[in-house]
């Protein structure tokens, strides 16, 4: 066995066989562009740093894929200066600041010297972590989300360590998991649920929430879960490190034993790798070993849903569910969660017993509903959630309120813009109503801010769907069928 000191140049991470955790070894499942005015001063060192990255990596992933009972006990030599500098680069230039008050364009300023004063103070153990500060955002139902904005050097350190981990767990990760993971996205889940409720035997559908995941994820068993893989103790001093350091709010320190810290840019990985042992590998043996019939499965993060082809697997599942989840600290939110007839019978069946129409359920921004094509055959329709259209409408108007007596071309460019990033994400095939609706409610929107900017405002209706033609997407289906982009990123 290679000890760390011994190492030689070309020795990547020293591996020593699992250790005997509470589950078995798994199985096998916005990059920032460059700032304009460095390229020329930064490009020639940045693509040398970016090979020497993509190149340890990619060797940390081979050994991976082929030691998948080994752990990594060698792994904090990786974090170079090269590796920060490209954390650096992919975080988000107009982020929000953390208690720190350092923003990204503040810190750019002389990178190279403060990049190596960061990597001199981890390698020496002089790294702090700093508390994270307490934001709220609006959730589509009124109430607060909380998030922790972590400081910017925290931000590097973490984003430096997800890759070295992704390049670990992506070999260990189940292909049924989709949510924050390297080339995955929400459209390949809501594809992947599409496919499978459409090409299996799924009469059933279960809609399950984990109550305050981020919030009440315990760290004792997190940290247990991260050691199953990683054995580099300087790593896990690292991610303790992080989930202490606690939250600001209100000029005072909160530190807990429970969560993650949403909103921080390693929490993602953390609550895949809680989640991968706590549920995944779970879900995936009941699958193989206890279901009677078919079952699928599809998780982004903490949101996921459960098909099944019989009744009585479903409530056998969600059962035993949620003594499983109990275990690791976690429970299924009451109202959330529940059980539902749906699928290519679903219809027929609810007639037969009077009931009307299937029931719905939502998911990433959705609602599921059992539909038919023109031909009469069965279609799974998803369709914008109203809650998330309006909520998205309120928000808009009270910007355009704020930007009222702003030019109309600058209010144009800007709504042009919302709209596209809205049809970027809603544009899915059998969603082209909910788009002409969200077109149509923003554009009477911007008529009544544009009469009341003043009283000589003599703008009529026609000259407004001019302006509605000329600054408004004209509403298109952007996203393919679930079957045709399923079929090319999963080809068999």
């Amino acid at each position: 066995m290679m000890h760390e000191h011994e190492k030689s140049d070309d020795a990547i991470v020293a591996l020593k066989p699992a250790n005997k955790a509470e589950l078995s070894a798994a199985e096998s499942g916005e990059p920032r562009a460059e700032t304009e005015g460095n390229a020329g001063q930064q490009s020639t060192c940045r693509s040398q740093s970016r090979i020497s990255v993509s190149q340890a990596l990619e060797r940390i992933r081979k050994v991976a894929r082929e030691r998948k009972k080994e752990r990594f006990t060698a792994l904090f030599h990786h974090l170079s200066v090269e590796l920060l500098e490209e954390a650096f680069y992919e975080l988000k230039e107009n982020a929000a600041p953390g208690v720190d008050r350092l923003r990204w364009t503040d810190y750019e300023t002389d990178l190279e010297r403060k990049l190596e004063d960061l990597h001199s103070r981890l390698h020496r153990g002089a790294y702090r972590a700093l508390p994270a500060r307490r934001v709220y955002i609006p959730k589509p139902d009124g109430r607060q989300r909380p998030l922790a904005v972590a400081a910017l050097e925290d931000k590097i350190v973490q984003r430096a360590v997800v890759a070295l981990l992704n390049a670990i767990y992506e070999a260990d990760f189940l292909g049924f998991s989709y949510g924050f993971r390297p080339g995955r996205g929400t459209h390949n889940a809501l594809d992947a649920l599409c496919v499978g409720i459409d090409s299996r035997k799924v009469s059933w559908i279960l809609d399950a929430d984990i109550q305050s995941f981020f919030d009440t994820v315990n760290q004792e068993w997190l940290i247990r879960f991260v050691e199953h893989r990683i054995g580099d103790r300087r790593i896990i001093r690292l991610i303790r490190k992080w989930l202490k350091a606690g939250v600001l709010e209100d000029g005072i320190v909160i530190v807990s034993d429970r969560g993650t810290g949403q909103g921080a840019v390693i929490s993602p990985l953390l609550a895949n790798i809680y989640l991968h042992y706590a549920l995944d590998l779970w879900a995936e043996r009941w699958r193989q070993r206890e279901a009677t019939g078919d079952m699928i499965i599809v998780r982004y993060a903490d949101d996921f849903i459960v098909g099944f082809q019989h009744e009585g697997d479903a409530r056998r599942f969600l059962n035993e569910m949620r003594e499983r989840l109990q275990k690791f600290a976690l429970t299924l939110h009451p109202e959330k969660t529940r059980l539902i007839e749906f699928g290519r019978f679903a219809a027929e069946r609810c007639e037969r017993r009077g009931l009307g129409r299937p029931e719905t359920f939502n998911f990433l921004g959705f609602t599921f509903i059992c539909g038919k094509t023109r031909a009469g055959k069965f279609q799974i329709k998803r369709k914008t959630r109203r809650d998330r259209m309006r909520a998205k409408l309120k928000t808009i108007k009270e910007e355009m309120w704020r930007r009222m007596h702003q030019p109309i071309p600058a209010q144009g460019k800007w709504l042009w813009h919302v709209v596209r990033g809205y049809f970027n994400y809603h544009a899915v095939p059998t969603n082209f109503r909910a788009l002409v609706a969200f077109r149509t409610e923003i554009a009477k929107r911007w008529y009544r801010v544009l009469t009341r900017r003043s009283e000589r405002t003599s703008l009529n209706w026609t000259q407004m769907k001019q302006l509605i033609d000329d600054w408004l997407p004209k509403p298109r289906i952007l996203h393919p069928w679930p079957n045709k982009r399923v079929a090319v990123s999963y080809p068999r």
